[in-house]
């Protein structure tokens, strides 16, 4: 039997669907989450929620920057692959709340790492990174490549993130096990994060509430279903780079859209139009993101599937699901 896989950020968006992703195809998962109350931690219940009677699945309730727990679990279960997407998350909270990125996003990461290097035969660590390491660049006709230098962050969330991956890149060559870091463009879809504004904005909408659009509606994000991401996460995981070596891939829609384009969307996929209210950029915000993602279909054949459109109709149906929101 193989061993299970470690999916650290379980009761996360992008972690639960990994999870049954891999549960799927006949994996043995333990997902690890600290369920912390950065959002309401009811919907992070409810994720949990979905995994029950599934055999398969171990839920251990732990924090990932206990470095003695993380490395137990780890080396008692036989561990050789983990999906590590626990992390601090929101560029605006950041700014209220500084040493909650040092704890998840720093000392979380090394102590994954720690774990892993201590793995008998171990074979692959992919974890999450950001789009946000690029900095506020503006957008031509390429999207953002992995080899662009990425040493400008202007929030303390893209620092952490570009922290994890040197620290990434280091602990491969001094211990010689295969990395990848994941730099995310964008995620959304059913079982999202409220924080993002494709949630806020819904939640508000349906309440009839005004939304308030930031950067004056000029910005534009490349949003990435979530179905699309977990190919890319299950793809990266499945093609290791060599022993000793660490990689940064890009994982994105490769289209970015405007913001007053994405509002336009949703309000189809709701059904309703929004009170808008222009707001300037927030400090820590970047005006754009675009992802070039050659690099990651070279190596898994990695190609999203589903555009925005259909991706808000998706998400507004979930939500009108879940929270019995009147239509």
């Amino acid at each position: 039997m193989t061993s299970p896989i470690l999916v650290t950020g379980a009761a996360g968006f992008i972690g639960h669907a990994v999870a049954h992703r891999l549960l799927a195809r006949g994996e043995r998962v333990i997902g690890v989450d600290i369920v912390n109350d950065y959002y309401d931690p009811a919907l992070k219940e409810a994720r949990l929620a979905t995994f029950v009677g599934i055999n398969s699945f171990a839920f251990e309730r732990l924090d990932i920057a206990d470095a003695d727990k993380m490395k137990a679990l780890v080396c008692d279960n036989d561990i050789v692959r983990v999906v590590h997407l626990a992390a601090q998350a929101g560029v605006r909270y950041s700014l209220e709340n500084p040493f909650a990125y040092e704890r998840s996003n720093l000392a979380g990461h090394l102590s994954v790492m720690e774990a892993c290097r201590h793995a008998e035969g171990f074979e692959h660590l992919v974890y999450a990174s950001s789009s946000s390491v690029y900095g506020d660049k503006p957008i031509s006709g390429e999207g953002f490549k992995e080899d662009e230098p990425a040493n400008d962050p202007v929030s303390l969330y893209a620092a952490t993130k570009r922290a994890c991956e040197l620290m990434s890149q280091s602990y491969a060559k001094l211990y010689g096990f295969p990395q990848t870091g994941l730099r995310f463009f964008t995620v959304y879809g059913p079982w999202g994060r409220p924080d993002m504004a494709y949630f806020s904005f819904t939640q508000k909408i349906l309440r009839g509430e005004a939304i308030e659009v930031y950067g004056n509606g000029q910005m534009a994000r490349d949003f990435t279903y979530i179905d699309d991401i977990v190919d890319g996460i299950i793809g990266s995981l499945d093609h290791p780079p060599a022993r000793g070596e660490h990689r940064v891939l890009n994982i994105g829609d490769s289209h970015p859209v405007g913001l007053m384009e994405m509002i336009e969307t949703l309000e189809k996929a709701i059904g309703r139009e929004a009170t808008k209210i222009m707001r300037p950029m927030q400090p820590g915000d970047v005006t754009a993101t675009y992802a070039d993602i050659s690099k990651l279909h070279a190596l898994t054949g990695y190609k999203p599937k589903v555009m925005l459109a259909e991706g808000l109709q998706k998400f507004a149906d979930w939500y009108r699901q879940h929270y019995g929101a009147a239509s």
